[in-house]
């Protein structure tokens, strides 16, 4: 039979957006310079430079719900056209939940996630895994970061 199959980018043809500088592409020294294809569309990376082009190193594809749990900013939600939307940074990056449950579970999670962080700041000694409220967020994260 015969058809059309959708090719994979080129490495050099690749490319992602960021809320500054617009598309950015991976390095050419960058580990992931050949990964053509990442199950996620969000990376995150530690350096970003200029030269022909705007350039990222240092990078690693990352998920959803990580991003939502461990991405910097506020975490809101909203009714959009019939679709509960999570959204970090000021609206930059949407999500749409499966439910308004789900949206209103990971909005809490990451709250619970937060004020864990300024507690353990607060108190430097405190062991989060044997406290009962600590072990249960993080069992939580755990839970639902290896099963998503």
């Amino acid at each position: 039979s015969t058809g059309a199959v959708k090719m994979q980018p080129k490495a050099e043809e690749l490319k992602f957006v960021t809320k500054n500088d617009g598309y950015v592409h991976i390095h050419p020294s960058s580990v992931n310079y050949q990964t053509r294809h990442f199950e996620s569309p969000y990376l995150v990376y530690h350096e970003k430079i200029k030269t022909s082009r705007v350039f990222i190193r240092d990078c690693s594809m990352v998920s959803v719900y990580p991003l939502v749990l461990f991405g910097g900013g506020q975490v809101h939600m909203q009714l959009l056209k019939g679709d509960f939307v999570i959204s970090l940074d000021d609206g930059w990056i949407r999500f749409v939940a499966a439910s308004h449950q789900v949206a209103e579970l990971v909005k809490e999670l990451r709250c619970e996630l937060d004020q864990l962080l300024q507690d353990k700041i607060k108190n430097p000694s405190m062991d989060l895994c044997m406290c009962p409220r600590g072990s249960r967020i993080i069992g939580m994260i755990v839970k639902l970061v290896t099963t998503q």
